[in-house]
């Protein structure tokens, strides 16, 4: 594909992106066209490709995604003081030609290992959880942890406390002058199989969060749906539960909400109420034995061969760069069509990074009803945020704004490549879960662990996490990898990057090649060949949506 400074994504698009920094009066081609450079324009930034008159619209990916609010000569650096946000509307749905598959004959006779669970679902990995129904009880799950973490062997070294320890040393001894000057090397932090008492269990998760009480009821009832998700997910063996007794968050309604998942769960769980167990140490103790019982029958299942049809990945970007939506969300998004090619599912979410390419999502949904949910929940998700006095345009963050995304519809184009070009098959209300295979969109926020803790509890048994800037996101139960849009990215924080799809903007590969590699590492990982690097790191990123107002 040869060296570019510039790419022009879609033929109908007045926007060019800067592969690379470039000069003021520097000359670039593309298309057999030349402009002289009337501004600086950094790297992933947008530049007029023709003249653009101010109320004229831009369009990238052939979406709108701007309107000029002055005039701005070819060459003239795009920029948040003279690009507003701008979309297209968006009505019922038009029947599209029916989608062209790509080819998957190579990966139909693949498999990867996973655990079996009785419900017919399939583990990519296999943890035991404990959770409080209500922040109340975070107290006694943090007492839970720290009797369990170090003794079963999975607490990770801990790196920090030991580089403590050596500098407190130091200055005991008056030697100040080492501890300016001491360089350190890289520190050890996986843990390896043999530190862990049980060999077949991938680690004891903690879920505290804040909510279960204060709030509206329709926050606790999504709090246990969202719950119940985490438990009937194929990762998990089991689950303790810490009740307090009086909160809105009930055991019932969390039996309730299992309930609908299914008439039969088929896996142990432990249900303790404080205000019912007598005192504190009865219960914990209680809890600590059941648990570590439950773990001994858990660490009883093997990984064995599965159809990849059993994988159901998330797909999420945060940290977004003017790189995302050319090199990691096509290529994500591509990995997601041979998925949904081999029967698997897919998850986009994230709905404040749809707003203006509605129309095409509401086009490419297999039946009006699909179509006509999702457009219902666009529009009271995005009423309610104009009522609360923002709305989707606020969406971009400084980071993205820094990095080229000047404007919420130019990163919901982008964003929305990570969902491929498969057809929707399902729209899905924040905490229901994944039944159908295809692509599915989920109902939630914008927000990475908001949307991450959400996919993962509507199924996802892998996350593809996309971005630019960088960031630790990870998960209690689903590996999250994370795709990074460049390869500068990707040598800088080596320690949070699991795949580069930086050769994709170079013109080393194209997407579809970057597809077909992130499909394979997918196998492998959900076969427990690889621990993504927020597993190393042991990021276990949880924030439940709470979509209404404290009382």
């Amino acid at each position: 594909m040869g060296q570019r400074n510039t790419l022009k994504i879609h033929p109908s698009d007045n926007l060019l992106v800067a592969l690379k920094s470039l000069e003021a009066g520097q000359e670039v081609s593309y298309n057999g066209d030349t402009l002289v450079l009337r501004n600086a324009i950094p790297a992933k930034h947008k530049l007029a490709a023709t003249d653009l008159k101010a109320g004229d619209q831009v369009y990238m990916y052939g979406s709108i995604v701007g309107t000029v609010n002055e005039d701005i000569p070819a060459g003239g650096l795009l920029t948040t003081e003279n690009t507003e946000h701008s979309v297209s509307a968006y009505s019922s749905r038009q029947q599209q030609d029916g989608w062209t598959a790509p080819d998957v004959n190579r990966w139909e006779d693949k498999s990867f290992l996973g655990y079996h669970r009785a419900d017919g679902q399939v583990g990519t990995a296999n943890y035991w959880l404990v959770i409080p129904l209500v922040f109340c009880e975070n107290r006694n799950v943090n007492v839970i942890k720290n009797a369990f973490v170090q003794e079963l062997g999975y607490a990770n070294p801990d790196v920090y406390r030991k580089y403590v320890s050596d500098l407190t040393e130091q200055y005991k001894q008056g030697d100040l002058d080492a501890i300016r000057e001491q360089s350190n090397p890289p520190p050890k932090t996986e843990l390896s199989k043999k530190d862990q008492l049980f060999e077949n269990i991938d680690g004891i998760k903690f879920l505290t969060h804040e909510g279960g009480c204060g709030g509206i009821r329709q926050d606790s009832e999504a709090l246990c749906g969202l719950l119940a998700g985490y438990i009937y997910h194929p990762n998990v063996a089991g689950a303790t539960v810490l009740s307090l007794g009086c909160q809105n968050a009930q055991v019932e309604i969390l039996e309730e909400k299992i309930q609908d998942l299914t008439s039969d769960l088929q896996k142990p769980l432990h249900i303790f109420e404080q205000q019912q167990s007598g005192t504190e140490y009865e219960m914990l103790s209680e809890a600590i034995r059941k648990t570590f019982l439950g773990m001994v029958e858990a660490n009883k299942m093997e990984r064995k061969p599965a159809p990849l049809s059993k994988l159901t990945v998330g797909m999420e970007c945060g940290g977004s760069d003017g790189f995302s939506g050319i090199s990691a969300n096509p290529s994500v998004g591509h990995a997601g069509d041979l998925i949904t090619a081999l029967g698997g599912s897919v998850i986009l979410s994230e709905f404040p990074e749809l707003c203006g390419v509605e129309q095409e999502l509401i086009d490419r949904s297999v039946s009006n009803e699909i179509a006509d949910r999702f457009i219902d929940l666009m529009s009271r998700y995005s009423d309610a945020a104009e009522a609360s006095g923002s709305g989707f345009d606020m969406n971009p963050s400084p980071g993205n704004i820094k990095d080229g995304l000047i404007t919420d519809a130019m990163k919901s184009a982008g964003a929305a490549k990570k969902g491929g070009t498969s057809p929707v098959k399902a729209v899905l209300d924040y905490a229901e879960y994944v039944r159908e295979p295809g692509l599915n969109l989920l109902c939630t926020p914008g927000n990475d662990v908001e949307s991450t803790t959400a996919m993962a509890g509507s199924g996802a048994n892998i996350i593809l996490f996309t971005t630019g800037l960088g960031t630790p996101t990870g998960n209690p139960v689903t590996p999250v990898a994370k795709v990074s849009s460049n390869t500068q990215l990707a040598e800088r924080m080596p320690d949070i990057i699991d795949i580069d799809t930086g050769p994709v903007i170079s013109g080393e590969k194209t997407i579809e090649e970057m597809g077909e590699e992130i499909l394979n590492y997918i196998i492998d990982l959900a076969s427990g060949k690889y621990k993504t690097k927020a597993m190393q790191l042991n990021q276990n990123d949880f924030i439940p949506w709470k979509r209404g107002v404290s009382l």
